[in-house]
C-alpha cells in the first residue's frame, strides 16, 4: 500500500512540475551560441589569429610527444624545441584550452618508482612550458607509469618509445 501511494506521489510530482522552463533555457542557449559564432567569425575574418579556426584535435596533432632517456626526467635540446613549439601553440591556437601532460615510463623499475618518474617527467615539461609563458593554472599532470605503453616489444627501441610525455588538450 505504501509503495502505491509513494509511486502515485512521485508520478503526480513529475506530471505537475512540467517542463515550462525548458523553452526559456533553449532560447538562452541559442542566443549564446549565435553570439559565440559571430565573435569567432570576426576573429577569423580579421586575420588576428590564423590558428583559431583549427579544431582541438588539429591543434593536438601538432603537439609532439617528448621522449626521455632511460631513468631520466631532464629535458634535452631536441625536447626543448618540441616544448617551445607547444608553448607557441598554447599562446595562439590552443589559448582557450587547458593542457594535460601525461607522463609515461618503460617497464623497468617498480610500479611505484615508474609512477613517480612519470610525474617527474610531466613536472619538468610543465616547468619548461611555464618558463615559455604558459600559465601554470592551465596545465595539469598525470603519471601512467608503465601502464600506458605504445610499444610492447622487448627491444631497446620499443622501451625508448614508452619513456615519454604526451600532450592532451582539455576544453
Amino acid at each position: 500500500m505504501k509503495s502505491i501511494v509513494l509511486s502515485s506521489v512521485v508520478v503526480a510530482l513529475l506530471v505537475f512540475s512540467g517542463c515550462s522552463s525548458k523553452e526559456v533555457i533553449v532560447q538562452e542557449i541559442q542566443a549564446v551560441e549565435i553570439e559565440t559564432i559571430a565573435a569567432e567569425e570576426r576573429i577569423v575574418n580579421s586575420g588576428m589569429n590564423p590558428l583559431s579556426h583549427m579544431s582541438m584535435s588539429d591543434i593536438e596533432s601538432e603537439l609532439l610527444t617528448v621522449y626521455f632517456d632511460f631513468d631520466k626526467f631532464s629535458i634535452n635540446s631536441k625536447a626543448q624545441r618540441k616544448i617551445t613549439k607547444a608553448a607557441e601553440l598554447g599562446k595562439t591556437g590552443a589559448a582557450s584550452y587547458n593542457v594535460k601532460l601525461e607522463g609515461n615510463c618503460d617497464e623497468w623499475g617498480s610500479d611505484e618508482y615508474n609512477f613517480a618518474l612519470g610525474l617527474k617527467r610531466a613536472r619538468s615539461i610543465k616547468k619548461a612550458l611555464v618558463a615559455e609563458g604558459i600559465e601554470a593554472s592551465r596545465i595539469s599532470m598525470v603519471s601512467y607509469g608503465e601502464s600506458n605503453p605504445v610499444c610492447e616489444d622487448k627491444t631497446q627501441e620499443c622501451y625508448s618509445k614508452n619513456r615519454r610525455v604526451d600532450f592532451k588538450l582539455l576544453p
